[in-house]
């Protein structure tokens, strides 16, 4: 997410001591089939380093998929067709400028991805690199993201339509 933008959005949240409500955030759960498994792509945070899905604040003027697919353009390059309805959410405490925690609840939209570009705006800031849906889950620090990247390497027609088993023709 572009500076300008998460600055913006920092401005009209409140701090946690201010409300008790986590703000919200949005996110992509960027993935491929290789093998006929779903690949998971991550994307390291500016500040840290971790393993994280590309993510951001809501978009005025989009809707919260098209500002995760927005995102995941920002962050990792990637491309494709995203979900409208969400796979799920996770929350985690992201740190403020000011040390400070500000509690997020984060909506996640699956987005398969037909492209990644080499070229992309937060290309020198951040790495990217594919995984197993199970070894994702391994790499992230929030226990609820965790969770749902076991649930898609559990079940991957979690991801969509397109990863489900080609059932047997009756013979009636």
């Amino acid at each position: 997410m572009s500076d300008t933008s998460s600055a913006a959005v920092l401005d009209t949240v409140e701090s946690p001591a201010e409300s008790a409500a986590p703000a919200g955030q949005i996110a992509a759960l960027c993935w491929r089939l290789r093998k006929g498994r779903p690949q998971i792509l991550l994307v390291t945070s500016r500040d840290t380093g971790r393993w994280v899905l590309p993510k951001g604040w809501p978009i005025h003027g989009l809707t919260p998929e098209a500002a995760a697919a927005r995102e995941a353009w920002e962050e990792a390059g990637a491309e494709g067709k995203i979900s409208a309805a969400a796979l799920g959410t996770y929350d985690y405490d992201k740190v403020l400028p000011d040390l400070k925690m500000l509690p997020c609840h984060v909506t996640v939209f699956a987005m398969r991805i037909q492209t990644v570009r080499a070229a992309f705006p937060e290309s020198k800031e951040r790495r990217r690199k594919w995984f197993s849906a199970g070894r994702a889950a391994h790499l992230v620090a929030e226990a609820d993201l965790r969770a749902l990247l076991l649930r898609v390497s559990e079940v991957p027609t979690l991801l969509g339509p397109t990863l489900a088993a080609k059932r047997p023709k009756s013979g009636t």
